[in-house]
């Protein structure tokens, strides 16, 4: 199975670490959105898409470039890592799903984990989540993706 992440992983680096650990157990190749070709997005049977959440949102590069997506069809997963949780009536990964969905994509269950945060309160107490995400996130997140592997 051909599986590509586009990952925006811009400030610690934790949304990487979660799509490299997704990557390895995929054999995906992982890029950044400024990298990702579109056309190599259209032979992948699995792309996933995930960033770090600003402002309660994914990273505008990542939403820009599912936007520029032309239509297709395939599978898709979104994924998160944020300093607070994920809101059941306001989830990190709608917007994102569901510009996917507009494309054509089929797109499976999001995943989410927590992660440092060093927004601007949190920052003077030196982050929120400060050993996020830890062993048990990336295994959370391995186990996800050996569910979309089957």
């Amino acid at each position: 199975m051909k599986t590509v992440i586009v990952c925006a992983s811009v400030s610690h680096g934790n949304t990487r670490r979660v799509a490299d650990v997704m990557a390895g157990v995929l054999g995906a190749e992982v890029v950044s959105p400024e990298r990702a070709d579109p056309a190599r997005l259209a032979g992948a049977d699995l792309v996933g898409f995930g960033s770090g959440v600003f402002y309660g949102r994914l990273h505008r590069s990542l939403i820009d470039f599912v936007e520029a997506l032309p239509a297709g069809r395939g599978r898709a997963f979104v994924f998160a890592t944020s300093g607070l949780p994920e809101f059941p009536w306001a989830p990190f990964t709608r917007p994102a799903t569901r510009l996917l969905e507009e494309r054509g994509f089929t797109v499976e269950a999001p995943f989410s984990c927590r992660a440092l945060d060093t927004w601007a309160p949190f920052a003077l107490a030196g982050g929120l989540n400060k050993q996020r995400p830890n062993p048990s996130d990336l295994a959370a997140a391995r186990t996800f993706a050996e569910g979309l592997g089957r």
